[in-house]
Parts: C-alpha cells; structure tokens; sequence
C-alpha cells in the first residue's frame, strides 16, 4: 500500500515558526480530519537543520527547465536529492539539458515541490476535499506568522 501526504512549508525556504506555532498548526491541521467521515493517520511537524527538499514522491513525472524549456529526466533530480540527502547548503546545479546553473526551486515540476526548514505533513489524510483550500492553508499562516504552501505527495 502506497502512502500519500499532505505537506505545508512556509513561503520562505530559510524561516522556521516557534515550537509553539509548529505545535499549533500541525493540531490545527489534524483537527480539519476529526470528523466522523475524515480521517489522517497522523499530523506531525518537522524542523530541519538545511534546506530540505520537501517533494511530491511518485507525483513528479515531468520536469523542465527554466532555462532552456528542456526536459529534464526525473531521475537525474532524484538522483540529485539522494546524492545531498535531500539537504542541500545551496540549491544551484549544472542542469543536463543545457549545462545552466540554475537554482532547483526554479525548474518546473508538473507536480509543486518546495525546499524548507520546516515542515507540517499529514499522512493519508482522508475527506471528501483531500487538500487544504485557501481559507484553511490561511489559517496555518496565521499560527505560524508566516505564509505557506502545500505541496501533495504520494509515495
């Protein structure tokens, strides 16, 4: 059985909320799943030492270059995680299309990845709206004090 994931970092790759903040928006989060029909596994935070490579697993089929509009083999980028252990001090690498420097967080994954220091994550989170909406990603920014994206992932 494969897992799927629902995945909020902040917009800022380098920030990271309080331990209090982290500890409220991950119940926050596991509170959108406590009705009866809902369900998540589990809601838990996460804080990184690096900038990590927060990414969407089996979803991420396509990406292309922001340089030249190249594909680029899905299996060179997670080659590229695995060879940093998905941390990574500076996110610029020589892409294979066009030998460019250019930055990882501006390649152009058909599924949205992030890099970050902090994590929420909700594994196998169930309602009859999988992902978190507007209102409710607001929230989250709210009790972090600072704005976040969601990245879905399914390994």
């Amino acid at each position: 059985m494969s897992d799927s994931y629902i995945r909020l970092i902040p917009g800022d790759r380098e920030w990271q909320p309080g331990p209090e903040a982290a500890a409220a928006a991950a119940a926050y989060v596991e509170g959108l799943f406590s009705d009866s029909a809902d369900h998540v596994e589990y809601v838990e935070y996460e804080f990184y030492d690096r900038v990590t490579l927060i990414d969407a697993g089996e979803n991420t089929s396509r990406i292309t270059c922001s340089r030249c509009e190249g594909d680029i083999d899905t299996g060179w980028f997670f080659d590229i995680a695995e060879e940093h252990d998905e941390q990574f001090d500076s996110l610029d690498v020589t892409v294979p299309c066009c030998a460019a420097v250019v930055a990882l967080d501006t390649l152009r994954y058909d599924w949205p990845v992030g890099f970050a220091r902090f994590e929420v994550s909700a594994m196998n989170a169930t309602r009859a709206k999988y992902e978190l909406d507007a209102q409710e990603l607001a929230v989250v920014a709210d009790i972090l004090g600072h704005p976040v994206r969601q990245i879905l992932a399914h390994y």
